[in-house]
């Protein structure tokens, strides 16, 4: 019995080392030949001209270099692979050899991707043809048995059907690839953040003993380890879209499968965190073009390593900083690996708060409009400004004498945000009341207003003015309201839309009811709020 026993541990011991040689060959063919065939590419593409000029604002190399450095890749990752095919039995055991039907739905998809990232290399395409031909290959996938059927962590252990799995796979498979695209702006940046989340992968299939996309894994590990030192700041040769849609289409689809032997959080959130960068940058381009209304596909220079660059950082360093967030996010993300809700939560705590500063730090003009914006319609008093003016305009309404509408006017803005004001008009109302509050004052042609305690003056220009011609429903023109406030950092507390669109008018149907009816009459003209709002400004 005993023997027995010693014969069954001596034979798992050398399965385990069956098992590190064959991922460790795997490892090291993937990595020279990679290392071998980037510089024949990048030296083959430099004689025929096959390079990229830096013709774009947003590009940062200084010199033409080639962009096909993802066919090494490629053709590394092919080679290994199949070689390994055939030994998988050998040293994994003959109940996990790999089975042809998943190797074929995930090789052939990626042929599709490598081609089309080639072709886009040498003649450039459009978003559309590239997302279409990219649907496709995630289609091929989901035929492959590669597909989302469920969402636990949100929907408990509901299945989808067919017309929803499908979309959510094709949207997933389009997310990653494109996320990997999105972030090769920077030499090293995609295929260093793609070597952290390809780790990830690797560690946890193997962990869950899925030994073909272990194997997988670790051959897109070499291939990309030995295309990095060429492409490393100073590169000498770019991954190109052959290579950046070919990796980031990889990692989806090994994603899928994965999932198919990995516990729900693993399967779930796992990838998610992993690919943290290229998915936080993907996110921030759509919101940033999203929020200052320019197209999504649009190329700018503000990504995330524009930004470090901005800050006076060389690309070296800003490769270095985005190698640690990747990091970062690949060791929260192998945490998942003991799925507790606490740990979840504490990751996920973690991710939010580091993106949240990282965002802050990166100064983008969007959010910050936006925060500001939040914050204005959540302060009290640009509530309680702009409620003064709206109740200004339904008592002008029903104003029934000039007094009344002074009244109302000083009420309005001295509990406002200006600091001045006067009311022109074209004719002298019937009668003049009396001042009544400090720093008022009547005249001939109207009225004019100054807060107590501010040193605004009329003379110095030391303050902006809003005018509003006061033109009634009947097109009369009855004269002018001008409104001031003093330079300085605060914030406006209220919105002038309200002045600009309904206020004006209602002060002059009030002036043409209350005043004699001689006036200066205007050509009719369609006042769009759109034209009052740019005057305004």
């Amino acid at each position: 019995m005993g023997s027995a026993v010693d014969d069954v541990e001596a034979l798992g011991l050398v399965s385990e080392e069956l098992l590190i040689l064959f991922y460790l060959g795997i490892f090291l063919g993937s990595l020279l030949l990679s290392f071998v065939l980037t510089r024949y590419v990048r030296d083959v593409a430099t004689a025929r001209g096959w390079v990229a000029s830096p013709a774009l604002d947003r590009h940062l190399h200084s010199r033409p270099l080639p962009r096909l450095g993802g066919i090494a890749i490629f053709l590394s990752f092919l080679t290994v692979f199949t070689f390994a095919i055939p030994i998988a039995g050998f040293a994994l055991g003959a109940d996990s050899e790999f089975s042809y039907r998943t190797v074929i739905a995930i090789l052939l998809p990626g042929l599709v991707i490598f081609a089309l990232g080639a072709f886009d290399d040498l003649s450039p395409l459009g978003p559309y043809t590239k997302f279409a031909v990219q649907a496709s290959a995630a289609a091929m996938l989901y035929a492959g048995g590669l597909r989302i059927v469920s969402l636990p962590l949100v929907l408990g252990g509901y299945h989808f059907p067919w017309f929803l799995s499908l979309p959510l796979t094709i949207i997933w498979v389009l997310a990653i690839t494109n996320a990997f695209n999105l972030i090769d702006g920077l030499d090293g940046l995609a295929a260093g953040s793609a070597l952290f989340s390809t780790l990830v992968v690797f560690v946890v299939s193997l962990i869950t003993r899925n030994n073909l996309v272990s194997a997988m894994a670790i051959a897109l590990v070499g291939a990309t380890l030995g295309f990095l030192r060429f492409n490393f700041s100073p590169a000498t040769i770019f991954l190109g879209d052959c290579g950046s849609l070919f990796v980031g289409f990889m990692l989806s689809a090994l994603a899928l499968q994965g999932a198919q032997k990995a516990p729900t959080t693993i399967a779930v959130a796992i990838p998610v965190v992993s690919f943290g960068l290229p998915i936080l940058e993907t996110t921030l381009s759509i919101l940033r073009r999203f929020l200052s209304g320019r197209p999504v596909f649009t190329a700018d220079r503000e990504h995330i390593h524009h930004k470090l660059l901005q800050q006076g950082l060389s690309q070296r360093q800003v490769a270095i900083t985005l190698y640690a967030v990747s990091a970062v996010f690949a060791l929260l993300s192998l945490f998942l690996l003991w799925p507790t809700q606490r740990i979840l939560g504490l990751v996920l705590a973690v991710v939010g708060c580091g993106v949240w500063i990282g965002v802050q730090r990166l100064g983008y003009l969007e959010f910050g409009e936006l925060r500001r914006v939040a914050q204005r319609t959540i302060e009290r008093q640009v509530l309680i400004n702009n409620l003064a003016i709206r109740r200004a305009t339904e008592e002008l309404r029903v104003a029934r004498d000039y007094a009344q509408l002074c009244r109302t006017l000083l009420a309005a803005m001295s509990n406002n945000d200006f600091d001045a004001f006067d009311l022109h008009l074209l004719i002298a109302p019937l009668e003049a009341p009396e001042a009544h509050g400090p720093g008022l004052r009547f005249t001939s042609d109207g009225l004019y207003w100054t807060r107590p305690g501010t040193y605004f003056s009329r003379e110095m220009g030391n303050a902006w003015s809003l005018s509003l011609d006061l033109v009634s429903s009947n097109n009369i023109r009855y004269g002018r309201m001008t409104v001031h406030r003093c330079y300085t950092d605060r914030d406006l507390q209220i919105d002038l839309n309200l002045l600009t669109a309904n206020f004006s008018r209602v002060l002059a149907d009030a002036l043409e009811r209350l005043l004699s009816p001689v006036a200066e009459v205007i050509p009719i003209l369609e006042q769009k709020s759109e034209l009052l709002a740019a005057q305004a400004s």
